[in-house]
């Protein structure tokens, strides 16, 4: 797809050389710039500027780019296979435009944000805009990684509903506390600068970020380090994007891979079932055998997939199961006891539900052991 919008992870590895990925990064830096002159002091100090971005940087992005645009990219080679290929190239990147953006960087944008105030672009200090540059690059950059990589592992995701979009955002920034972004970022940087950024980053210097919302917040935190510590600004700026790229980027592959394999399970599961049913309240069964505990989120997503597919590929709704509270394991074997024929469908899919979330516990071995039993008498 030609017209597809350029990004940092835009451009293969082999096609690229030195020259041509700073003229890709200086490019994106240019039309970043226009949306930062668009921002009002009031923006960056409310986090605002974080809500506008996350609509500038997806909106247009995700009406192109598809699963049609990887297909006609990539034609035949595996989604792992893409992805780790894009992760590197987001991060090499983001490690140039850190480069290109630190030069122009001050210790004193620090102090100026926190006197920032006003609704006019026009209030906004030079410095601080250059800052805004590099933040507003690479979170749009993480932020279309991680898009790209859900779309890689078919992971629907309309960025336009707000519960998609902030799973999107929540993948795409780990950082979930502060003292999440304190050891996150020391973990990002040479061993030999990290007691330097950890006493940095307890000092007064990001008191006015804490009025940010949290994403904002946390986000200024990591580019405030890169401009605050004397000497090692454009070193610490190339690490720093590049490596919380690579953090974004490999936190995206788990997740959402994880949520292909899901899926997958479920596919597999329901393809494969002749008594479509009675497997989602074996199913269930087997996913509340410790009932007393919190179902965990890859056997709550595997529920949901295997509901969706009885649904699409066999017409099965059972309204029944959608309202049980605790489910009775003795109207389960009521159940199984009263289907005739073979049921070791719904044992290789019992059997396959107990292992999502890893390995089998003791009340799931229990239940397999019954559901065994009973299929050897049917």
């Amino acid at each position: 797809m030609t017209d597809a919008p350029t990004h940092a992870a835009d451009i293969d590895a082999d096609e690229a050389d030195d020259t041509a990925d700073r003229k890709v990064v200086e490019q994106e830096q240019d039309e970043i710039r226009g949306f930062v002159k668009g921002l009002s002091a009031d923006d960056i100090k409310s986090g605002n500027w974080f809500t506008k971005l996350a609509a500038h940087a997806m909106n247009s992005y995700t009406e192109k780019v598809d699963w049609q645009y990887f297909q006609d990219r990539y034609a035949g080679v595996p989604a792992d296979a893409i992805v780790d290929q894009r992760i590197k190239m987001a991060a090499r990147y983001a490690a140039l435009e850190g480069g290109l953006s630190a030069g122009a960087y001050t210790a004193t944008v620090a102090a100026t944000i926190g006197s920032l105030g006003g609704a006019s672009p026009a209030t906004v200090p030079a410095a601080v805009a250059t800052m805004m540059v590099d933040v507003a690059f690479t979170t749009q950059l993480q932020l279309r990684l991680a898009y790209d990589i859900s779309v890689l592992y078919r992971i629907p995701l309309d960025v336009h509903d707000p519960e998609d979009l902030w799973k999107l955002i929540r993948v795409a920034f780990t950082i979930k506390s502060g003292e999440a972004a304190r050891e996150g970022v020391a973990k990002a940087v040479p061993a030999l600068v990290r007691p330097l950024v950890k006493r940095f980053y307890s000092g007064s210097v990001l008191s006015a970020g804490k009025a940010l919302p949290i994403v904002g917040k946390s986000l200024l935190q990591r580019n405030v380090i890169k401009i605050g510590i004397p000497l090692v600004g454009v070193p610490l700026a190339v690490l720093l994007n590049r490596y919380t790229t690579l953090l974004a980027g490999r936190h995206a592959r788990a997740v959402f891979r994880n949520e292909a394999r899901v899926i997958e399970i479920a596919e597999g599961i329901s393809e494969r079932s002749r008594h479509p049913q009675l497997m989602l309240w074996v199913a269930w069964l087997v996913l509340r055998a410790n009932a007393k505990a919190k179902i965990a989120d890859d056997e709550a997503l595997l529920m949901r997939h295997l509901v969706r597919q009885v649904r699409e590929r066999h017409e099965v709704v059972d309204d029944r199961l959608a309202s049980v509270v605790d489910i009775d394991p003795a109207e389960v074997w009521k159940r199984v006891d009263a289907e005739p024929g073979d049921l070791d469908d719904v044992l290789d899919a019992a059997e396959r539900v107990a292992t999502v979330d890893g390995d089998v516990n003791s009340r799931e071995k229990a239940i397999l052991a019954e559901l065994r039993e009973r299929c050897r008498r049917g």
